[in-house]
């Protein structure tokens, strides 16, 4: 059952019948302030259902939480997200003939819609794609004729009487192996994968070229977008995002460096350089200036559950379009607008580099992506209204609601407002994920995942 979504009651304040309020939920993650570089979150996604939800970390590990079964006494209290398994996915690795070295980091993680007891999902870092199972066992075979229960093989000369092997059942085990290893098909950092409708195909995309795999081939992949210029000092743009359409198998879009979103059509060619629709607004001459195109570099790209809007996420703001539309966006929406006059800083900090994601809810009604300061940004597409909240270990009592924070971007400060020189540019959170059927949060900061849910009354 699909919730009707409204985040009314955090813009108009508590009260009310069905108003929703954000409640803190869970934090996992150690609590020291000494993080390890390898804890360090790198993606949030969960399954089609909402009852898994996996992250990946700059370790190569991936943690897959599950979410326990309702509490039938307790109507009030939804299912908890516990450790359901952990695993290593990607090892650093050397590539001797180009001298680099490769990140074991998770880029990204995709879960396979669910066909039988097992869960699949695609993990990449920057070269190599795997396709992971995970199934649970809870019986084991027992009374081999050739086998001790240690494992031993007996002599067969011994083996006197014939016994029929029995299941014995055992302690829940949750098991991850490799299915397939997708390699050697990208020269530059894998930035996106994405699984087509059909279920049966996927593409990767990296700097300046796209792939198509098929999921039970992995020796093979087409080409379908290449942008590397015959000169590489010709070099304008690259891409940052890449994604197929939900219900269309034949459609795909990728984001560019530039600001640009191409949509492309594979019934069109099979080499898809040329685009079906080129999605960009023109820029507004008033707001030029050195830094404008580093901050209309695109960091993310969804489309909504419906297929017919997609969102964009450039540096400050998160952009609705319609697909029949690409003149300019039906909806723009300011992230964090007052960081436009610290440019010049976030510039030399680095930040103004970071890749901020962003995401839908269940109905597409609501849009979320992150900031600083561990903040977080929901903008609600009905009302226009939006609210910004914040991952803190100061809010962790369980149903403890969320407030509203303001930032002060110049002038006089009100008393609960926080001024934006205070603003701690260290903790960002970039990754953040909307359970696909409740009103139900993940949001990582660097090295905690915190989820969120709304208050039920």
């Amino acid at each position: 059952m699909f919730l009707k979504f409204s985040l009314r009651s955090v813009f108009y304040g508590a009260g009310g019948g069905n108003d929703i309020q954000w409640c803190f939920s869970q934090v996992k993650g150690a609590v020291d302030d000494d993080v390890a570089e390898a804890d360090i979150i790198s993606t949030v996604e969960f399954n089609h259902s909402g009852e898994l939800l996996a992250t990946g970390d700059k370790g190569g590990r991936v943690v897959i939480f599950q979410q326990e079964q309702e509490n039938k006494i307790q109507s009030h209290s939804r299912g908890e997200y516990n450790v359901y398994s952990t695993f290593q996915s990607h090892e650093p690795e050397f590539d001797y003939l180009k001298s680099l070295e490769i990140e074991e980091k998770i880029n990204k993680i995709r879960w396979l819609p669910q066909k039988n007891a097992a869960q699949f999902l695609l993990s990449t870092n920057d070269k190599t794609i795997k396709l992971w199972k995970i199934s649970e066992r809870d019986k084991r075979p027992e009374g081999y004729n050739l086998k001790e229960e240690d494992g031993r093989y007996r002599d067969p000369t011994t083996v006197t009487t014939l016994r029929v092997p029995v299941f014995r059942p055992m302690d829940l085990m949750v098991e991850a192996s490799p299915r397939r290893i997708f390699a050697n098909a990208h020269t530059y950092h894998i930035n996106s994968i994405s699984i087509n409708s059909d279920y049966e195909t996927y593409l990767s995309a990296d700097d300046l070229r796209i792939n198509l795999w098929h999921l039970e081939i992995t020796d093979r992949s087409f080409n379908i977008v290449d942008i590397k210029p015959a000169n590489m000092e010709e070099l304008t743009e690259v891409i940052t995002a890449a994604e197929f359409h939900p219900n269309s198998c034949n459609t795909f879009v990728y984001s560019s460096s530039k600001g640009t979103i191409r949509l492309c059509d594979m019934r069109a060619s099979a080499l898809c350089d040329r685009h079906s629709k080129l999605f960009e607004e023109p820029e507004d001459p008033s707001n030029r200036s050195f830094f404008s195109e580093i901050i209309s570099s695109i960091s993310d790209v969804k489309f909504s559950h419906s297929g017919r809007y997609m969102m964009t996420r450039d540096y400050l703001s998160v952009k609705i379009w319609d697909l029949n539309m690409e003149n300019r966006p039906v909806e723009t929406y300011q992230v964090h607008e007052y960081l436009r006059s610290k440019l010049c800083s976030l510039y030399e900090n680095d930040c103004i580099f970071d890749k901020f994601e962003c995401c839908w809810n269940g109905s597409d009604s609501v849009v979320m992506t992150g900031s600083y300061n561990n903040f977080f940004r929901m903008f609600d597409r009905n009302t226009k209204r939006d609210i910004t909240l914040e991952a803190s270990r100061e809010n962790n009592k369980p149903r403890t609601v969320l407030k509203p924070r303001k930032v002060c971007a110049s002038g006089k400060r009100k008393k609960d407002e926080i001024s934006v020189d205070s603003l701690d540019f260290n903790k960002k959170i970039l990754h953040t994920a909307w359970h696909p059927k409740e009103n139900i949060i993940a949001v990582a900061t660097t090295n905690n995942l915190y989820i969120f849910q709304d208050k039920v009354n």
